[in-house]
């Protein structure tokens, strides 16, 4: 099992924009999903990626962050996961970054620039733990690793997950902000 991605309209989740247009303008955010069920090609994504993968990403993200050489991630159970766990979720703490501060099975990405991830009450209902995010930011923190990611060899499979979901999650980007559509993890 792992995680899926989704850009693009949808007949069947109009309630389900609309209560997260409705919460997100509670907190000044102002985005509807646009009308109508057809969509250029490029204004649409679909894909994904195991949840561990997700993971690798904030690892790296994390590791740029703290301005440190990223290395293959260690093997569960090391010593060096348990810390590289900490970093992570130290810097999670700051409660800023889209791309950490976001449930990693459920939730959005609006195409809405804002500066903080929303955390939203939770009686509102919203997937993922009510956490939603900026497309555009989410973007830029993306943008932040690809000089770091695109200078690994493609074929280096030591760093081959934190590529696929890098890409996917970039790729899923700029569909939302050039259709006005949110990214939907489910």
């Amino acid at each position: 099992m792992g995680l899926a991605i989704s850009v693009g309209p949808s007949s069947d989740q109009p309630e389900e924009f609309a209560a997260l247009s409705a919460a997100i303008a509670a907190e000044d955010v102002l985005w509807h999903a646009p009308e109508g069920v057809g969509a250029p090609p490029e204004h649409a994504y679909s894909g994904g990626f195991p949840y561990s993968w997700l993971s690798l990403l904030r690892r790296a993200y994390v590791y740029v962050l703290e301005d440190r050489k990223l290395t293959p991630a260690p093997a569960d159970g090391s010593a060096d996961h348990e810390d590289d766990y900490d970093l992570v979720m130290t810097e999670t703490m700051m409660l800023s970054s889209h791309l950490l501060c976001h449930a990693d099975d459920a939730g959005y990405y609006v195409p809405v620039d804002f500066a903080d991830p929303l955390y939203l009450p939770e009686e509102q209902g919203i997937a993922g733990a009510g956490m939603v995010g900026s497309s555009q930011r989410l973007l830029a923190e993306l943008d932040g690793l690809a000089d770091v990611l695109g200078a690994i060899d493609p074929d280096d499979e030591r760093f081959a997950a934190e590529l696929w979901a890098w890409r996917e999650l970039r790729a899923a980007c700029r569909a939302s902000i050039a259709g006005g559509h949110a990214i939907v993890f489910h």
